[in-house]
């Protein structure tokens, strides 16, 4: 069995990555960063997945063209603004991608570009361009937290990891760091992330390992029900490990490639789940006994989407009814008569319904291992062998307060 060992650092941790990030001036905090670089010494294979809302930041046009041809040397993020729905927005994001490329001596069309912030105002290209230059010449192996800390906007920590694993017998390492605390919620990506590897990947495989790891983890996470406009993982893969080039998926190097993006992307899943706006709780569901893995998906985030009982999580109240609930609207066809569920934590764990019914259990004991930080709500459906796994958070006073005031 192939093994992953999770290493110290992101996005330069992979050979041949340096990065960066700086106050440009995009937002009036000048303790808070809000624009960061990630520079390949070599053109990479790259791949993205983008948000499925009908409004998209301009950025995401420019993306798409840019990398049509599987190639990337660059990565520029803002945070402040979302240069969204605006008539000049992708003039600006050009003319962004222009700049930072002749500061770094690449094409253009090699930059992946992301923004992220308040929709509908326009975004300055002065403060960017300042940051560009103060960045160009002070990119560094030890520059990917400062990137991880200028793409934040609520988040309250940055969010970066890095794996290492075998290839053909070549040591190779893939790191990334993500942003994402509210609008959240699953199809596509649900927020921003920048993936880097070091690994030798073709463009369309590159693309494929993509798709299947955002599937099963950042598309099974969800905040608060809203699909933001601006939503994008992005990977680069610099080859620079050595190992022979993966060419196809039907060979155990993919499978080990793809598993280690899975693992990465998993560890970026949970940290944005658990650091969603106002949460106190990381809520993790299980589905086991699904008739297929569709349908595991489609439950397992039914019940972490309900505002219900994301708010009973949050008040430590085992109301199992509310889980019950959400599983008997999720869009999916299965025996309810079958469902089983528990509640579980590092303190212990509950049995709460059978057979689609209550089950008696101590309320106090209920009431300790939902005191926990990271609470687990398995669910067996008893119909098939399907599973997935679903993040969220709780629901909190805070994240009306936080979203109350949000522009201003």
């Amino acid at each position: 069995m192939m093994e992953y060992k999770t290493i110290a650092g992101s996005v330069c941790a992979a050979k041949g990555f340096t990065a960066g990030g700086v106050h440009c001036g995009i937002r009036k905090n000048r303790d808070k960063k809000d624009l960061a670089v990630i520079l390949s010494e070599v053109p990479c294979t790259a791949a993205a997945v983008y948000t499925q809302n009908k409004v998209k930041g301009a950025p995401i046009a420019v993306t798409k063209k840019n990398i049509a041809n599987g190639i990337a040397r660059a990565v520029i993020c803002n945070s402040g603004n979302a240069n969204t729905c605006n008539a000049d927005g992708e003039e600006k994001a050009l003319a962004t991608c222009d700049a930072l490329a002749k500061a770094l001596g690449i094409a253009p069309e090699d930059v992946i570009i992301a923004s992220t912030g308040v929709i509908g105002q326009p975004i300055l290209l002065e403060p960017i361009l300042a940051g560009i230059d103060l960045l160009a010449g002070n990119l560094t192996k030890e520059g990917d937290h400062d990137a991880a800390l200028a793409i934040m906007t609520t988040d309250t920590k940055p969010k970066e990891h890095a794996v290492e694993f075998t290839l053909g017998g070549k040591t190779c390492r893939m790191g990334g760091i993500a942003k994402g605390s509210g609008m959240i919620h699953p199809n596509m990506a649900t927020m921003l992330c920048f993936l880097t590897t070091d690994a030798a990947v073709s463009a369309d495989i590159l693309s494929k390992a993509l798709t299947e790891a955002v599937t099963d983890t950042f598309n099974m996470i969800s905040i608060d029900g809203d699909t933001s406009t601006n939503d994008m993982v992005s990977v680069m893969a610099s080859g620079l490990c050595g190992n022979e080039p993966l060419t196809s998926a039907d060979t155990p190097e993919y499978t080990a490639f793809a598993g280690a993006l899975k693992i990465l992307c998993a560890q970026i899943a949970k940290e944005l789940a658990a650091d969603g706006e106002g949460a106190t709780k990381l809520l993790e569901c299980n589905v086991t006994g699904a008739p297929d893995k569709t349908v595991a998906r489609i439950v397992s985030k039914q019940v972490i989407t309900s505002s219900l009982f994301k708010a009973a999580m949050f008040g430590e109240d085992a109301n199992w009814g509310r889980i019950l609930c959400a599983i008997g609207y999720a869009p999916a066809e299965f025996d309810i008569t079958k469902v089983a569920v528990f509640l579980g934590s590092k303190a212990g764990k509950i049995q709460v319904c059978a057979n689609g019914a209550g089950v008696p259990f101590s309320e106090e004991e209920a009431k300790v291992v939902l005191s926990e930080k990271e609470i687990v709500i398995d669910v067996d459906l008893g119909s098939g062998d399907g599973t997935a796994t679903a993040w969220g958070c709780d629901l909190t006073y805070d994240y009306v307060k936080i979203n109350g005031d949000y522009r201003t």
